[in-house]
């Protein structure tokens, strides 16, 4: 048991815990908004490790506490339960111990995030516009049964139905460290709505999940940023309202190009469109970071590389296969319905391992 050093280094973090605790009162700091953001940010991140320290730490003494009564106690009823409550806690300790061990390995700063979810059909022409928009309903099924608000920034719908792309903004809890898992290409194999013959055809989209950057993560100049309006236009370019209230915001420098015609409002527009841009030059830096990390683990399942095949959709079977950690299962339509939990479960525990593994090294 690596009792004495873990506990030693949850006690290490207690400190600094209640430091947090009296800062997060003091009305200096509730005034500055920024830091106490950040400062109630740290405090939220510490808190479950505190409490399972705690409570590792009450398990241990009670441990201790049996053996004595098993080392000194002469009554045999006492003594077979001191027996009982060691093989109980001995079964726990290991369990207990990898979790602060995970918990005391540094998160993704990012995982607290809310994300833009980028969905764009790719090789497949109508079919896979039409496979983007099934992806968007499963994660609008999904985000409602989270909690979480989704808001459509911009859309291009395809001829056929679905569509070519959709941008939206998700917000909750955990919402990145949550969805990051699902960025790269999805395979579908189906018979198309469009195909006559019967024949299975494969198609494909891409998704992209973006940590949404807060205001004080990047540092704008407007001057650098061009600034154009138009009108919203509908399926088939038709128009949906006759004033200019679409925005499109080209940043100068990085050649970055967003647009935002989701409101009747240009302000509201312009807004969301501002966010999104910040969210992607973020997300310049952000890659960068992902793929040093990607490079020291072997199985990376959140990577930057957002053009690798991570899961396949085969509806003739029924069945869903992430590649990445070779988990199949055969409940395609209760998936699509929006029911990934069981996949992104698995996935956070290979990830889990990983960092585990790397951090024993």
């Amino acid at each position: 048991m690596a009792e004495n050093t873990l506990i030693e280094k949850v006690l290490g973090l207690q400190e600094k815990y209640d430091s947090l605790q009296r800062q997060l009162s003091d009305p200096e700091v509730i005034s500055d908004m920024k830091k106490y953001v950040q400062l109630n940010k740290e405090y939220k991140e510490l808190a479950p490790i505190i409490k399972a320290g705690t409570e590792y730490k009450r398990m241990i003494e009670e441990y201790e506490s049996a053996k004595e009564i098993l080392s000194n106690e002469k009554d045999e009823e006492l003594r077979e339960m001191a027996k009982e409550e060691i093989a109980e806690i001995e079964q726990k300790i290991p369990a207990a111990e990898e979790n602060i061990k995970l918990l005391l390995i540094p998160a993704d700063p990012q995982d607290s995030k809310n994300a833009i979810l980028e969905i764009r059909g790719g090789t497949g022409g109508d079919e896979a516009a039409i496979f983007a928009g099934d992806l968007f309903r499963m994660y609008s099924k999904y985000a409602e049964k989270k909690g979480w608000k989704l808001e459509v920034t911009n859309q291009s719908e395809g001829a056929a139905g679905g569509f070519k792309e959709i941008v939206c903004k998700i917000s909750g809890d955990h919402v990145y460290g949550t969805l990051k898992y699902e960025s790269g290409v999805h395979r579908v194999q189906r018979v198309p709505q469009t195909e006559t013959q019967g024949r299975v055809h494969t198609s494909a989209a891409s998704v992209a999940v973006l940590p949404e950057a807060d205001e004080f993560d990047v540092e704008l100049n407007m001057n650098d940023i061009r600034k154009d309006t138009f009108c919203s236009s509908g399926p088939g370019g038709q128009s949906v309202n006759t004033t200019y209230s679409a925005i499109r915001l080209t940043h100068i420098p990085s050649g970055i190009v967003v647009q935002c015609q989701d409101e009747k409002s240009q302000l509201k527009n312009f807004d969301k469109a501002l966010a999104e841009l910040r969210t992607r030059l973020y997300n310049m830096e952000y890659e960068k970071y992902l793929n040093e990390i990607s490079a020291k683990r072997k199985t990376m399942v959140s990577t930057g590389d957002r053009s690798a095949k991570i899961r396949t959709y085969n509806y003739p079977q029924s069945r869903v296969t992430d590649h990445r950690i070779n988990y199949t299962m055969y409940n395609l339509p209760v998936f699509m319905d929006g029911e990934i939990q069981e996949v992104i479960d698995q996935l956070q525990v290979a990830e889990n391992a990983e960092r585990l593994k790397a951090a024993a090294e």
